[in-house]
């Protein structure tokens, strides 16, 4: 394919190829040229201009392919267009020619074509320039049109669409021509003609002013004529040329009117006048009505009712949004006029009706839901409720008009009945969309929407009323404030109402759709409705029978309330239950001879009612088995069960009291039929066994009844037909936008779409699509759905032999009927089989025995050469869960055989199509194809079957089983990949544009391939390549297709190799076609872009975005006229369309992509993201944007920037969003909430404004999120003050991210403030809302934890400023106090309690952190808060508690209540009988299961909280108020256990604490016992903190202390959490506690020691008991003892952090020669804490038990000490090494060291232990350690020091100790020496000589050497001088320790070396420092030597003038120095100076 790219065709490259090859050749060389000329400059191309002319010429003759013809007239085009146009007319002369020929061969064909597609490509291209040869080419194409066939006139169509294109107006000479002609093709029979006559005629109107002017209507007409009989693409384009043509109409400002005759302006009025008889009276026109329209029989066929509904969408459109708001009042009473009675045409038959009201629905929701912005849809809705209001005065009217014209009232009635459902639905659907922005709708009294929907619940039409009901489930689902007083109002209505039939039903119908909508209510309704509903329900089925003219509606509704109540789910069910059973009993006749009785007595009427209610009884248990799964015990099914038998037995005899009473039953008859496959359905096999044959013969006849004349296959096939066969089928089978109007067409005449009249309980269940009505079909059609359900679940469990029987009856039925019978009998029976196949194969069920497949196998057979392809596909289904059912190899290639014998034999198409499906499916289930021989077979027939180009048919259906082939072949396949792929290839090339079907299969084939190739395309061997190539040739010729089906393969192919083989894709070509058609009318091609786009900005969101702004820029035209890319870039692109975009599918994928370029785009394009974010919330309706400003402008004092919020509206250019609705804007916000959790995770200058700024200075590009703080509170405000309660939480949730975020940044300008400090205004003013009484509680409750965030985060110092965001928690604290019962009755009960509890938590997290302000202040507290010292941090933190103080005795006793509450619903459930009957403080009874989900929230920081009060109190202070009656009923802990308070015996204050001390106790235990796995780690972290607290105080600790079982169990839950959770902080705060619950048992052993002491205190001492654990034997039992458990713990901290200590792990409990290591900063910190702990444990034991476990102890700190010895620069100790030196001096010196009954054990503990240290020094094994010789040598001296001399002393330890010192001091390392010189110092000065003198006789000598040594070679840093200075500080001490008469040596042995340094005046002047601070180091020291040892020192000097006179010299120079220095005072380091050297000047 190389050779293919190059400017001229390479010939002898093309000559050497075959047939195949060279057309892929041409195809690839001539795409390369495209691309080349363009890249070419002019002069190159005309040097070979001429060659390359003759070349593409010489194409047209070798009969080119389609996609080829378009690209080699493309690339002549682009030729003359670049190089010279003087051989233009040559070209289209031989053009011209070519198409005058008279060869009308099939081969000459081709070339034709392409000539054709040659002008028209020239004439586009070149246009004017070709002036005026254009009448001739037109005249002869139009010539060549007539004898042309159908791809003829489908490119001529398209050709002269370019000519007119490339024209403009130059071609008004031939304008009428070309109409005429278009004209015939608009009506051809193919399909694709007419489509492209519709392009041509859209072009034409550009121009052609006469067709939107004098030829209106017969454009018009023409168009109605088109719609007859077309498929969904004609009425795609048709409807566009109407729309836009009318549209035109319309607008125009027709030019040059004077010049001409006057054009005539048409009105709205005509052009919907025109529209609507499309829509009435079809295509029949106006005049030449036929004869049965006259009479009124014909009604308007479905498809033209279609595209005029479609036209009337595209119209609108084009007129725009704006247009629609002005003229919306007219246009509403038009569409709904459509279903008027003044057009009884549309509503003749019910089924009409339904269908056109369907028409008028999709006209209205695709024009006002999705033109209009919110504002202008609130508008709508008035108007809407205006028409309501009308019609139903006029049916007042007539209703009030007594009996004298009852007649013309009930035709009124349903006049009006069709308008006014239409007109409810959509005000519906409005208000749904609209959501909660929705308010200011219905509060405005006005508009009365409420009323006016009510009153029309007693429409006499049912229609009327269920769509009344549907409005008001709207209403509630939109806005849940109104759905309580909505139920209550209804209820009251039906109560009051109970005699009125309509009242009755219509009020009914409410009450179930509203409880229908409580489901999409989180914050539900008040538990007592329930009990409201059912004594209605029950009252209402008591009273039917009471009156016979009510007995059916009251029945009816009774069920329905009862059914609809079922919804609620088991909470609100369980307390009714008994009773629904007991009705349900009671429904149904207790015996077979009753139901004889029955039958005997009753007459029609009674039957009727009695059917309805039985009817309603099996859908009210339907609806209770599926809604109320968890209350299905087994003793429930025993109760549900009884009526069953009775139920089926009914069903039997239907067909006989049907014969007895006639029609009048047949529809309940029906409905009851259906009611019970239903319930059956649901219910498991097993509960109606015994009856399952009756059920079976039933549903047989039901299945073959003779009456049932209409084959509705496409609601019982698409079930049981596979998803990806559906796809072959009719394209309406897929999801387009308009398959809501689109499926009437597909149900076929005489069926009825779906409407809810059909089955009025179907109005509570769960909507199925999206927002839309349900729409169920009539009885008849249903019944048959749930029949075929059902058989396949009864036929699964019959005995097999009544199986047998069953199959051979339904296959004897389909043979005995005839005709469009049959075709019905076969359908069903079929769809059965099918299901029974697929309910055997889910239930991995068998078949039966063999005689069982022959009826089955020929059922299947039939169906396959169906002429119904829908039976076709599920056939092939069917035959492919047969083969899996039977399982058996050999059967399923008997199953192969017999497809290959019929495709081999058979001619016609259906049994072709039908077989070859089989094939593809057949082992669809069977895990794929194994055997090749197989697979051979298949894919030489269907290669044959697939270039049978006679059937576009047979193509289509070979090549998609051809597809299925190659995935369940797999890698099996490889073999076949090269002919399949040349295969397809020639067939794109070839196939002709019309057949888009085989297009769009070989498209499905193409994705399969590259599916199985996979990663195997990244390679690089030829042939690999080769495969490559031609995969990308074949998706570039399906992107050039003509269908948008076909496009959206083309573009999921290449995700495909997007995927495996990345680098070969062209990434900007791909952006630009998913760029343009990221807008296209198709919802299939749309779903495949973004599905892609999704995919590719996965791996390079950076590259997408470029590309598409690149091309954004470059392409002349317009993308897409609805992504504006130019401006926003592809994301505000998607941003946008996501606003428009009702698929929900789509929306998802859409977010996705946007979520994936968010993050990783986001922080490097910045402000861009903000700039989207913030146009889309600052574009919502102006109403919420002006009030936002107010309040802001009120609070800050610049009004200039908040001014600009208001004109970003008027500033000349157009909003790049407008009106976005809420959902994006939510969108909106969650993004920004995105951004800035990327924003954490770069660059530390986001959240730094000094360092953002001075980045900014140094790179203007550079941004951060810092310098956008105002626009990020701007969103979050607008956000939080909207009107929409979704967006308002966003807001919230944006806000309090925000706060978190910035709330430490200090701001650089003013020192001590912080930049979130000058928005404090805007956080009030975004909070304030948020607490009005008509918010939500989700909303009230979000603002308290934004609330409390922003008081906690410490932005605000100032009080008086702070009180402003605590007056709104104080005033919720108020409103909670009344307690649940006067909170808000709108909602369920659980909302109240998610609301106080929001506020509980709330003042919980402030009164926590105003705590931990105050702890880190601690200064005195002072009483009175001055208002002075506000700015002083101390008193803030203090005034912040002061805040909280005023409030903290009603919070303390709603914390402990909450606390208690939480405390009885984490009970497990066999204590449920014991839990208080009436609920909690802040819960009911039936509530707790929800409301158990607010206490899990909130619980762990009122925990906390009432830990810190209880601790504040000391637990000793009365509680003032205890049980005060605040509360409606206190709630006081001493409530705990009684069921109430009354009467309980006053409990002493001791008791109080201890149940309150129990009760934190208890839940933190509880929690923390058994984490669940989402507990937070601020739940962890709460829990543990509220346990320190209570422990910080000795009340608690005594009580921990004194019970030794709950220590020990608190010390397991602490270790099982630092177990189970990693986290260091969650660790750390566990040891804390631990280490105090070691406290408590140390007082408690203390005191206990005490006491004793006290009361034996005249005994002997020997007789005292042992205190403490281990009592006399030291033994201590595991799960029993303090020590123990303790222990366990830290060695679990030690050892995970140092793995080394364990000595399994080690294998040696001896030292191992590891390297010790430094922990991380976490890990010391654990460590540290678990050995303060450790060092702790001795004192908890008796000295017994200290003995056992003192070596534990000792291993495990000696080994921190090992293990983490590591050097460090300066010779610090690390921190873990500090802590172990700590905790050894802490257990050398424990009390037990030194009691008598342990003395002597510890001695030898504690000599071992040395030797261990002592040990560690030894070399092992040769390795040297890397130990830190400072740390071992302080834990020496440790030892040395803490323990009693006995330890140490003994020779060999003391003398391997003065080694180490010794080696030590060789060590060079200075800062070794300065430490070893430290410890030395203490030893020295130990008071016991027998410890210290050893040390001083072995170390003095070498001392002296080492500070001689120095002396003579001056030091020459400041460490040596450090060196010098500690080893003089030793020698001074010894001075200081020796005997009198050693003395004299000693000071002899010091004075000369510190006199040596000294410096007299001249040298002091020039020394280095060092060498001056020497000299004053050492004058000082003899400045205090002297007098201290005066005689010595006299006789030292006498001795040694030289010396003397040194000394004298230095102090003179030191003196003058003082001098000199005292006004300057720079040096004088110590003030102490100056006076001791006056002193000793004197002395000497």
């Amino acid at each position: 394919m190389e050779l293919a790219h190059s400017l001229l065709l390479n010939e002898e490259a093309y000559n050497q190829l075959g047939e195949v090859q060279k057309a892929e050749f041409i195809f690839d060389w001539l795409r390369y040229l495209e691309k080349l000329l363009l890249a070419t400059s002019r002069s190159d191309v005309r040097e070979k201009q001429k060659t390359l002319v003759e070349q593409l010429l010489s194409l047209l003759n070798s009969s080119p392919g389609p996609p080829t013809r378009k690209l080699l007239a493309k690339n002549l085009a682009i030729l003359y267009s670049i190089g010279d146009t003087f051989s233009v007319y040559e070209t289209i002369d031989k053009c011209n020619d070519l198409i005058r020929s008279k060869d009308d061969s099939p081969s000459y064909l081709p070339t034709k074509l392409a000539a054709v597609v040659c002008l028209g490509s020239l004439y586009k291209k070149l246009g004017r320039i070709l002036g005026n040869t254009f009448t001739d080419t037109v005249g002869n194409i139009l010539k060549a049109m007539k004898s042309a066939e159908s791809q003829g006139r489908y490119e001529i169509m398209l050709s002269l669409q370019n000519i007119l294109s490339g024209l403009g107006a130059a071609a008004t000479p031939c304008h009428r021509d070309v109409y005429k002609a278009a004209r015939s093709c608009l009506t051809d029979r193919s399909m694709a003609v007419r489509c492209a006559a519709a392009k041509c005629l859209l072009e034409l109107q550009n121009e052609a002013i006469f067709m939107w002017s004098t030829d209106l209507d017969s454009v018009a007409t023409l168009c109605f004529k088109s719609f007859e009989g077309s498929n969904y693409d004609v009425r795609i384009s048709v409807s566009k040329l109407l729309g836009t043509v009318l549209a035109k109409a319309i607008i125009s400002k027709h030019p040059g009117a004077a010049s001409r005759q006057s054009v005539r302006r048409v009105s709205l009025e005509e052009v919907l006048e025109l529209l609507g008889t499309g829509f009435l009276r079809g295509s029949s026109g106006f005049l030449r009505a036929s004869g049965d329209m006259l009479k009124g029989t014909s009604s308007v066929s479905r498809d033209v009712r279609v595209g005029v509904t479609q036209a009337y969408v595209v119209f609108v459109s084009t007129l725009g949004g704006a247009w629609l708001e002005k003229n919306f009042a007219a246009f509403l009473s038009h569409t709904l006029s459509l279903v008027s009675q003044s057009h009884p045409k549309a509503t003749q038959t019910q089924i009409d009706a339904v269908c056109s009201r369907r028409c008028v629905s999709f006209i209205l929701r695709a024009t006002v839901g999705g033109l209009l912005g919110e504002k202008a849809q609130i508008a709508a809705a008035k108007d809407i409720c205006q028409a309501i209001w009308k019609l139903k005065k006029v049916m007042d009217a007539v209703m009030s008009d007594g009996n004298l014209e009852t007649r013309l009232g009930s035709a009124d009635v349903a006049a009006s009945q069709h308008m006014l459902v239409c007109a409810l639905q959509e005000l519906g659907n409005l208000i749904h969309s609209l959501g909660t922005t929705a308010a200011p709708l219905l509060q405005d009294s006005s508009a009365g929407i409420l009323d006016n929907v009510t009153s029309v619940t007693l429409h006499p039409s049912i229609s009327v009323r269920l769509a009344a009901a549907w409005c008001l489930h709207c209403i509630a689902v939109a806005l849940p404030a109104y759905l309580t007083p909505l139920l209550d109002r209804c209820l009251e209505r039906l109560t009051v109402l109970k005699s009125s039939p309509e009242a009755v039903t219509g009020f009914s119908f409410a009450v179930a759709a509203l409880l229908g909508a409580v489901k999409h209510c989180p914050l539900g309704i008040p538990h007592g409705k329930g009990k409201i509903i059912m004594t209605l329900a029950e009252d209402l089925l008591c009273s039917a029978a009471q009156n016979s003219r009510l007995s059916a509606q009251r029945t009816q509704a009774g069920w329905l309330l009862i059914a609809a109540l079922m919804t609620l789910g088991p909470a609100f069910v369980s307390h009714h239950l008994a009773r629904v059973l007991l009705l349900w009993k009671c429904v149904f006749p207790v015996s077979p001879k009753d139901l004889e009785t029955e039958k005997s007595r009753g007459d029609s009427f009674t039957w009727q009612v009695t059917l309805e209610g039985r009817a309603g009884a099996l859908c009210a248990m339907k609806s209770f088995v599926s809604h109320c799964g968890d209350l299905l015990t087994e003793e429930v099914i025993q109760h549900l069960l009884p009526p069953l038998p009775c139920a089926v037995d009914l069903l039997t005899l239907l067909s006989s009291i049907l014969k007895t009473y006639g029609s009048p039953l047949k529809t309940p008859s029906v409905v009851y039929r259906q009611r019970l496959y239903e319930l059956l359905i649901l219910l498991p096999p097993e509960t109606y066994e015994g009856y399952l044959c009756a059920v079976l013969r039933e549903l047989a006849a039901d299945l073959t009844a003779p009456d049932i004349q209409v084959a509705a296959s496409t609601f019982l096939l698409p079930r049981l037909c596979h998803q990806d066969d559906l796809l072959i089928l009719s394209p309406l089978l897929q999801d387009t936008d308009h398959r809501f109007i689109e499926e009437q067409l597909l149900l076929g005449n005489g069926i009825a779409c779906g409407s809810l009249e059909y089955d009025p309980y179907s109005i509570y269940e769960k909507d199925v699509e999206g927002d839309s009505v349900p729409k169920p079909l009539p009885p008849t059609l249903s019944v048959i759905s749930s029949a075929v359900k059902l058989f396949g679940v009864v036929c699964a469990h019959v005995g097999e032999a009544q199986r047998l029987l069953i199959l051979e009856r339904l296959l004897d039925s389909i043979k005995h009927t005839k005709g469009a019978r049959q075709q019905v009998v076969q359908l069903h029976v079929v769809s059965s089989v099918s299901s029974f196949l697929k309910y055997v194969a889910g239930s991995k069920g068998h078949l039966g025995p063999e005689e069982m497949r022959r009826p089955v196998l020929a059922l299947v057979m039939g169906a396959l050469e169906s002429p119904s392809p829908l039976l076709r596909c599920a056939a092939a289904e069917a035959w492919a869960r047969l083969a899996q059912v039977v399982d058996d190899g050999a059967f399923t290639a008997a199953l192969a055989q017999v497809s290959f014998d019929k495709l081999k034999s058979a001619r016609d198409a259906v049994t072709r199509t039908g077989h070859s499906l089989a094939l593809g499916s057949l082992y669809r289930y069977l895990g794929g194809i194994s055997s090749s021989q197989h697979l051979n077979s298949c894919v030489g027939i269907l290669y044959t079957l697939s270039q049978d180009s006679t059937s576009p048919d047979v193509q289509t259906w070979a090549l998609h089983s051809l597809s299925l082939i190659i995935d369940s072949a797999g890698p099996l396949y490889y073999t076949h990949a090269e002919p399949t792929l040349s295969l397809i290839i020639m067939l794109l090339l070839n196939v002709p544009p019309t057949h888009a079907e085989v297009h769009q299969s070989l498209g499905r084939c193409l994705n399969a391939l590259i599916t199985t190739l996979g990663p195997e395309l990244q390679g690089n061997s030829t042939s690999v390549s080769t495969l490559r190539t031609s995969c990308l040739l074949g998706c570039a010729v399906m992107q050039d297709n003509p269908d948008c089906l076909v496009q959206a393969q083309a573009i999921s192919c290449l995700q495909q190799l997007h995927m495996f083989a990345p680098r070969h894709v062209n990434l900007s070509s791909l952006v630009s076609c998913l760029c343009v058609n990221l807008c296209s009318p198709y919802l299939l091609l749309r779903r495949a872009v973004l599905a892609c786009l999704r995919q590719l900005v996965q791996r390079e969101a950076a590259e997408v975005s470029e590309h598409a702004v690149m091309l954004a820029k470059d392409s002349r035209e317009e993308l897409t006229p609805d992504a504006n890319i130019r401006e926003v870039g592809l994301e505000g692109a998607l941003l946008t369309l996501l606003d428009q975009e009702t698929d929900g599918r789509l929306c998802h994928d859409i977010k996705e992509t946007l979520n994936h370029m968010l993050t990783s785009m986001a922080v490097d394009k910045l402000s861009f993201w903000l700039k989207l974010c913030k146009d889309v919330l600052a574009a919502s309706a102006d109403f919420t944007t002006v009030t936002c400003v107010d309040t802001m402008q009120e609070e800050e004092g610049d009004k200039g920037d908040d001014a600009s919020v208001l004109t970003i509206r008027n500033d000349g250019r157009p909003h790049p969003f407008t009106n976005p609705r809420w959902a994006t804007r939510v969108f909106a916000a969650e993004c920004v909430c995105r951004i800035i959790n990327q924003c954490e995770n770069a660059h530390s200058a986001h959240f730094d404004i000094a360092l953002a700024q001075e980045m900014k200075k140094r790179d203007s590009r550079n941004d951060f999120l810092v310098l956008h703080l105002a626009d990020l509170i701007r969103m979050a405000f607008m956000a939080a003050t909207d009107h929409s309660d979704q967006l308002r939480l966003s807001g919230l949730e944006t806000l309090l991210v925000v706060i978190r975020r910035f709330a430490a940044i200090p701001e650089p300008e003013f020192p001590g403030h912080v930049i979130l400090e000058q928005y404090q205004a805007n956080v009030g003013a975004a909070l304030r809302p948020a607490f009005t009484s008509e918010t939500p509680p989700d909303v009230t409750a979000k603002a308290c934890q934004v609330c409390s965030a922003w008081i906690a985060s410490g932005v605000v110092s100032d009080l008086n400023d702070l009180r402003r965001v605590h007056q709104l928690l104080v005033a919720s604290l108020t409103k909670i106090q009344v307690g649940k019962e006067a909170l808000s009755h709108l909602y369920n009960e659980s909302a109240s309690t998610m609301e106080i509890l929001a506020v509980l938590k709330a003042w919980a997290e402030v009164y926590i952190i105003a705590v931990e302000r105050h702890k880190n202040h601690k200064q005195p507290l002072k009483t009175t808060c001055s208002e002075e010292s506000v700015g002083n941090g101390s008193i803030s933190s203090d005034g912040l508690l002061d805040l909280v103080h005023a409030d903290l005795g009603t919070l303390s006793r709603l914390w402990l209540a909450a606390l208690q509450d939480f405390a009885l619903l984490t009970l497990p459930s066999e204590f449920a009988s014991q839990l208080p009957v009436e609920g909690g403080a802040f819960y009911t009874a039936e509530t707790s299961e929800n409301a158990k989900s607010h206490y899990y929230n909130s619980w762990a920081f009122i925990l906390h909280a009432t830990a810190l009060w209880l601790t504040s109190t000391g637990f000793v202070v009365a509680d003032p108020d205890e049980g005060a009656p605040n509360l409606s009923r206190p709630v006081t802990p001493t409530s705990m256990c009684q069921g109430s308070s009354s009467g309980a015996p006053v409990k002493s204050p001791e008791d109080v604490y201890t149940e309150r001390f129990h009760l934190i106790l208890g839940i933190s235990v509880e929690f923390l016992c058994s984490l669940r796995s989402d507990a937070t780690m601020e739940s962890i972290t709460a829990c543990l903190h509220a346990l320190q607290a209570l422990l910080d105080v000795p009340w608690p600790r005594s009580k921990i202390g004194s019970d030794q079982d709950l220590g020990i169990e608190l010390l397991n839950v602490l270790h099982r959490v630092i177990l189970t959770r990693e986290s260091p902080s969650i660790q750390l705060a566990s040891l804390e506690v631990v280490r105090q619950v070691i406290c408590a048992a140390q007082e408690h052993v203390k005191e206990k020691r005490r006491s004793a002491e006290v009361d034996d205190g005249a005994a002997e001492k020997e007789t005292l008991p042992e205190f403490g654990e281990g009592k006399d034997t030291g033994g201590l039992v595991p799960g029993k003892s303090l020590v123990f458990a303790t222990l366990e713990l830290c060695v679990c901290i030690l050892v995970r952090q140092l793995p080394e200590l364990n000595p399994k792990l080690t294998g040696s409990p001896g030292v191992k020669a590891t390297k010790p290591q430094m922990l991380s900063e976490d890990g010391s910190r654990l460590v540290s804490a678990a050995l303060v702990i450790l060092s702790e444990l001795p004192a908890v034991c008796s000295p017994e038990g200290s003995i056992s476990i003192l070596p534990t102890i000792l291993y495990l700190t000696i080994g921190v000490l090992r293990e983490t010895a590591v050097k460090l620069p300066g010779g610090q100790l690390s921190s873990t090494v500090a802590a172990s030196l700590q905790a050894l001096k802490g257990i050398l010196s424990s009390p037990m060291a030194r009691a008598e009954k342990s003395h002597t054990a510890w001695t030898d503990l504690l000599r071992s232990a040395l030797t261990t240290v002592l040990d560690c020094w030894d070399p092992v094994a040769g390795t040297r350690q890397e130990l830190d010789e400072v740390s071992l040598l302080t834990a020496v001296t440790v030892f040395t020091l803490s323990t009693s001399p006995e330890v140490t002393t003994i020779p060999c330890l003391q003398k391997r100790c003065i080694e180490k010192f010794k080696a030590t001091l060789e060590i060079k390392d200075p800062m070794v020496q300065i430490k070893t010189y430290q410890l030395l110092l203490s030893i020295f000065q130990y008071p016991n000589p027998a410890v210290s003198y050893p040390y001083i006789y072995s170390l003095v000598a070498s001392i002296v050497e080492k500070l001689q040594e120095i002396d003579k070679r001056k030091p020459e840093d400041t460490t040596e001088l450090q060196i010098f200075q500690e080893g003089i500080k030793v020698l001074e001490a010894l001075v200081a320790i020796a005997e009198e008469q050693h003395r004299s040596q000693l000071v002899a042995c010091l004075l000369p070396i510190l006199i040596s340094f000294l410096l007299d005046e001249n040298a002091l002047g020039s020394a280095t420092s060092i060498m001056r601070n020497l000299h004053d180091f050492a004058l000082q020291n003899l400045m205090q030597i002297g007098p201290q040892y005066s005689s010595v020192f006299k006789s030292v000097m006498a001795s040694s003038p030289a010396l003397k006179a040194r000394l004298e010299a230095a102090i003179k120079g030191n003196q003058e120095s003082v001098k000199l220095k005292i006004p300057t005072s720079k040096h004088t380091k110590n003030s102490g100076k100056n006076s001791s050297i006056q002193l000793k000047t004197n002395f000497l």
